[in-house]
């Protein structure tokens, strides 16, 4: 019974004999007892499937009215008894499905947009005691775009907190990413990107139909529970537009995704037997899929080996799999027998061969939630690397969107690759095309967050001034302008083997 029949037994008032009598039949049944008066309380034992007897007084239970207090007494028998909860339907103003994943949004179809070009959009998954977790609770804190103009935009953050008895920090970025995919089953509703650099858009249409921000968090509650129900007891989630708030959270979560970069720690690709795929973003991208390595996390920066490790426990047959790594036919360039044969089939044949560690020959995919994009700049022999959040012009001529549309769409271009900026100081950052000497010029956005490691990679390289030797937007934006940036620092890449 403890494990098939959901049942629990709620005494409401004073527990004279006979309830005493009648909760120790349901405790003999593996049924849990929760009270809301004084009585004592019977932790686990093994009858029931977590604790037996539970007092909740009445009167210490926190809520403004009767209401409040009696949601959260029935929200804890759930979580005593374990209960599942299914939502059929997501509840949400617009049609809800798999068919409207990989929609896009126009901008002459756009009613309001979060990141991109002009402000800024996170999203941030945190596991919380099952206290401090209000099961439901959607909160909009701040000002809804009721108010921005059509086509306008503003900053938001999405901050999801869970509890479950199995939840486990390293699932964190698992869940996390997930925020992706089930925002894009809302028809006029556009996500891409991830983590602090993420972009939505929402259309007029759905607008129209009665779509509000707190429908992402009818989304999220609905979602987490149906696909994640194993794991994920209890949902909350806070739509922040409050400038202050969203600043506070902004670091709290970039704090976080720290920590989640530096838990790979020192393992290396030759480490592990095992690669794993990541094929979340085929709506996007039908023939792009993801290899992770230990050095070299996924292109949108979210997923390192650890997170897809962990999402292929949650769910085996997911878009997480392990991929055997089979014969390494050449250690420098990156090529692996098995790595080879699952692209073939995960491409749906679009991909013959592909390497781990070369941007000229035969480079990863991408689909278009890339950090950034690195580009060959033939002129100067070496290598830009463009981030997301910087906007302006490059040596190529092309601006990150522009560039986007080439190093997108899941189709290998020799010279162009899509990454997670972690992978820049990877040791198997492409060391068949020379390495992190061949980068000539960096968006300074990149310089500035990631500068202790820039400079740890620079010594590792055996030149600690090299960081200085590479251009960004601020010294130049066309080939002339780096060119004489390079021949003045003498950078390394112009007396390197040429690249074409």
């Amino acid at each position: 019974n403890k494990f098939r029949v959901f049942a629990f037994a709620l005494a409401l008032g004073e527990v004279d004999d006979l309830k005493y009598a009648a909760a120790a039949g349901a405790l003999s049944y593996g049924f849990p007892v929760i009270a809301d008066t004084i009585i004592p309380e019977i932790l686990p034992t093994g009858v029931t499937r977590y604790e037996h007897v539970v007092s909740m007084p009445w009167n210490e239970i926190e809520g403004d009215t009767d209401e409040e207090k009696a949601a959260k007494l029935v929200q804890k028998c759930i979580e005593v008894r374990g209960v599942k909860i299914q939502i059929t339907e997501v509840p949400v103003p617009v049609p809800y499905g798999s068919a409207f994943e990989g929609e896009v949004v126009r901008r002459a179809d756009m009613r309001i947009e979060f990141g991109g070009k002009y402000s800024r959009a996170f999203e941030y998954l945190l596991m919380a005691d099952k206290d401090e977790v209000e099961d439901g609770k959607i909160e909009l804190i701040g000002p809804g775009f009721e108010e921005i103009e059509e086509g306008g935009y503003m900053n938001m953050g999405i901050v999801v907190e869970v509890a479950g008895r199995k939840m486990e920090k390293d699932f964190e970025p698992v869940l996390e990413r997930q925020i992706h995919y089930f925002a894009n089953g809302a028809s006029g509703i556009q996500h891409i990107g991830q983590r602090d650099i993420a972009w939505i858009r929402i259309s007029k249409t759905a607008v129209e139909k009665g779509f509000t921000l707190k429908n992402f968090g009818d989304i999220l509650y609905a979602r987490f529970h149906g696909d994640f129900g194993a794991i994920v007891d209890k949902v909350q989630v806070k739509i922040i537009t409050d400038p202050d708030l969203y600043a506070e959270w902004l670091e709290k979560a970039r704090a976080a995704y720290d920590e989640r970069n530096v838990r790979i720690g020192t393992m290396t690709d030759e480490s592990v037997e095992e690669f794993y795929s990541c094929t979340l973003c085929q709506s996007f991208a039908p023939d792009h899929v993801c290899i992770v390595s230990p050095e070299r996390l996924g292109l949108c920066g979210a997923y390192n080996w650890l997170d897809c490790k962990a999402s292929f426990q949650i769910n085996p047959t997911g878009p997480n799999q392990p991929i055997k790594k089979g014969q390494c036919l050449h250690e420098v360039k990156g090529y692996f027998s098995g790595v080879n044969e699952y692209a073939v089939q995960a491409s749906h044949g679009s991909v013959s061969e592909v390497t781990m560690y070369s941007i000229m020959e035969n480079p990863m995919t991408a689909c278009g939630c890339f950090e950034c994009i690195m580009m060959v700049i033939p002129e100067a022999n070496g290598f830009m690397i463009v981030s997301r959040e910087d906007t302006s012009m490059t040596p190529a001529g092309m601006t990150f969107s522009t560039l986007a549309g080439v190093a997108g769409g899941g189709l290998q271009s020799p010279g162009v690759m899509g990454h997670g900026k972690f992978y820049i100081i990877s040791p198997k950052f492409i060391p068949a095309d020379g390495g992190f000497k061949r980068v000539v010029w960096m968006s300074s956005i990149l310089k500035e967050q990631m500068a202790e490691q820039l400079k740890q990679v620079a010594e590792r390289e055996g030149d600690p001034d090299l960081i200085d030797k590479i251009a960004d937007e601020r010294i130049c934006t066309d080939v002339e302008g780096l060119l004489k940036h390079l021949q003045e620092k003498g950078h390394p890449a112009l007396a390197m083997e040429s690249l074409l």
